[in-house]
């Protein structure tokens, strides 16, 4: 009887001490982890204030714990509001993230503050990231912490020494991923790019698939060559340019550049040789390609293949294997596909063009923007009017986007970015000369320069 005593006696004062120490023990919890990333501030910080790239930093240490776990993204688009939650088995459980609060300031030190709420104990519960810019902005300090109120729970309290379980985890392994995927972000500044996502309308072309050596004396002849044969035909098919010239990206290579030369036409049903096709209808047309994959005349078209510039000699007026409707000889027609796309603006000469598209690439990937640019490709408009000199061409940039896309880039969202202008017609109501013969009038240097290669971060 007198051990039965002692023992009760004992689980008495253990209890006891165990209520002191957990009065004792502090009522807020935090633990920080910091990493030295190789990029950018802004980007860094534009993809931490949207969540829409939270699967690929912070997605695979969930998934390591629970394969089946959820994620959901939802609220604003960016900053404040903008909201992500995961939902798994016991281990992993369930919370929401919202972002709460961020700022940059133009040296690159900024802050982000992300409200939880989920299963983890306590309340209050907040991670802050804050950024530091080091080595002139070309690495970014990222302090990532987690704060947690427990008040007077005791046992929320002890769980203040389980924080270098499930939080620090996340943390972690969170910014090694949060690395790995800026470094497959092109590192660019694109901060003083205006950037806007605007919709685009399906429109009917002619087009001439061609390549040239990256230089731009190259590209200009190939492309004059190009107008030629598309003038020809838009005279022989007694239809009209509708729209400024566009250029679509086939492959950027070391060396040569392939890509398409188009004019938006105002027929959408055009007569070659005795035959009538409607261009909205066209769908691809194997057999005129043996051994080829049919592509979707609506998704890809037009689309330039590994041969571009040695079309195959097929009869005007039949379809090819891509969809495109065989005008005459290298010129074909087809629709250019419509829907949303992040556009901006450049005025110089065309070598400034391929790193607007590397631009619009990374602002793509910080934004969480899905694209693909070989079923739906870049493409750029010349919308400057035809005697403006080489050097102050005016183009307008477009990568298009697929699947959930704002309405806004935050820039737009703001008012820091203006909608896009509507164009003048002049600039190709009167542009009868071809490229190069324009060039040459307004006094464009003869020294062939190459087109800038692809920089990488």
């Amino acid at each position: 009887m007198t051990r039965v005593l002692e023992f009760i006696v004992a689980i008495i004062l253990v209890f006891i001490a165990a209520i002191v120490v957990g009065l004792l023990m502090p009522s807020h919890g935090s633990i920080q982890r910091s990493l030295s990333i190789s990029h950018d501030p802004h980007q860094t910080y534009d993809l931490l204030n949207n969540f829409r790239r939270f699967q690929d930093y912070s997605g695979p240490v969930l998934k390591a714990e629970d394969p089946r776990v959820q994620i959901t993204v939802s609220g604003a688009p960016y900053g404040p509001g903008a909201k992500v939650s995961w939902s798994g088995d016991d281990k992993v459980g369930h919370a929401t993230l919202t972002n709460k609060s961020g700022n940059l300031d133009p040296t690159g030190k900024g802050e982000i503050v992300w409200d939880m709420d989920g299963t983890w104990r306590g309340h209050n519960k907040q991670f802050t990231l804050t950024l530091e810019p080091q080595n002139n902005q070309r690495l970014t300090k990222v302090t990532w912490t987690y704060d947690v109120d427990y008040g007077w729970n005791l046992i929320d309290r002890y769980s203040r020494l389980f924080l270098r379980g499930d939080p620090d985890t996340l943390i972690n392994y969170s910014l090694n991923d949060l690395q790995n995927t800026l470094a497959s972000i092109p590192n660019v500044d694109y901060t003083k790019t205006p950037m806007r996502i605007v919709q685009t309308q399906a429109q009917p072309i002619l087009f001439v698939s061609t390549q040239a050596p990256r230089t731009l004396d190259d590209v200009d002849a190939a492309t004059a060559k190009a107008m030629q044969a598309i003038d020809a035909a838009l005279k022989k098919l007694n239809v009209h340019q509708n729209g400024p010239r566009i250029t679509l990206t086939t492959d950027y290579g070391d060396e040569n550049y392939t890509f398409d030369v188009a004019v938006p036409i105002d027929a959408t049903s055009l007569n070659v040789n005795g035959q009538t096709q409607d261009l909205t209808r066209l769908t691809a047309q194997a057999e005129n390609a043996p051994g080829s994959t049919p592509a979707s005349g609506s998704s890809s078209a037009p689309a330039s293949g590994s041969s571009a510039g040695a079309a195959p000699a097929m009869t005007p007026g039949s379809v090819d294997s891509k969809g495109n409707l065989v005008v005459d000889g290298t010129v074909r027609a087809a629709m250019l596909p419509g829907g949303p796309a992040l556009e901006s603006d450049w005025q110089g000469t065309p070598a400034g063009i391929p790193l607007m598209r590397l631009a619009l690439k990374a602002y793509s990937l910080t934004h969480g923007y899905t694209f693909d640019d070989t079923t739906h490709r870049y493409y750029d408009e010349l919308v400057s009017l035809p005697n403006v000199a080489y050097d102050q061409q005016q183009f307008r940039v477009f990568l298009p986007l697929q699947g959930d896309v704002p309405p806004q880039t935050p820039e737009q969202a703001s008012g820091k970015v203006g909608p896009l202008q509507p164009l003048n017609p002049a600039a190709w109501q009167t542009a009868v000369a071809a490229p190069a013969q324009n060039a040459a009038a307004n006094n464009k240097p003869a020294v062939k320069k190459p087109v800038p290669k692809r920089k990488h971060g």
